[in-house]
């Protein structure tokens, strides 16, 4: 049985013929794939979702818009990477569906919310900051997701969640003012 660890340095690669056999279909080869991302797909989905019910509604959305989309995947560039987007784009979708982001707010609602200086960011374990981000209401979330943690710039963030790129940033800025208010109640 193939695993991600006997293919390259760090695990990062599928072999060709693995995918080939899972755009013809092949379960065996199907569900090495989904052994192999599940369990980082899972935890992007946790992040955006903030629960694990629609965590696991859109990893399961999300491979199977993967499996369908197969042989869009061209080869260029790393094949987790590829799945990763679909993952987010499938995560934003259910977001939007749901109405959970409320982007319609613009940045003069926002007055009041920027701060000169910046708190400090204490050290914390990862899982405790991950149950902070989780409780962020979805638009903040989401926002703070795409921007912190899977590096998409402002304008990226307006474009994909149909917002200003000052609404993004305003979302961003109350993710951030929010998790710091968290962080100084577990003081």
């Amino acid at each position: 049985m193939w695993t991600r660890e006997d293919n390259s340095p760090g695990g990062h690669a599928f072999p060709q013929q693995l995918l080939q056999d899972c755009k013809d279909g092949k379960l065996k080869a199907q569900r090495q794939v989904y052994d192999a991302l599940s369990p980082k797909m899972m935890a992007l989905c946790l992040r955006y979702m903030g629960n694990r019910e629609d965590a696991e509604d859109v990893l399961q959305e999300g491979f199977i818009t993967l499996f369908t989309k197969l042989d869009s995947y061209q080869g260029a560039g790393s094949f987790e990477g590829w799945a990763r987007r679909i993952f987010v784009n499938t995560a934003l979708m259910h977001l939007r569906r749901t109405d959970a982001l409320g982007l319609s707010d613009d940045i003069t609602e926002a007055h009041g919310l920027f701060t000169e200086e910046a708190t400090p960011v204490q050290k914390m374990g990862y899982r405790e900051l991950m149950q902070m981000v989780a409780a962020l209401p979805p638009d903040a979330r989401t926002v703070f997701n795409m921007y912190v943690i899977e590096g998409y710039s402002h304008k990226e963030i307006a474009k994909e969640l149909g917002c200003t790129e000052a609404t993004s940033r305003s979302k961003l800025q109350r993710a951030r003012i929010r998790l710091q208010e968290m962080i100084n109640e577990t003081k």
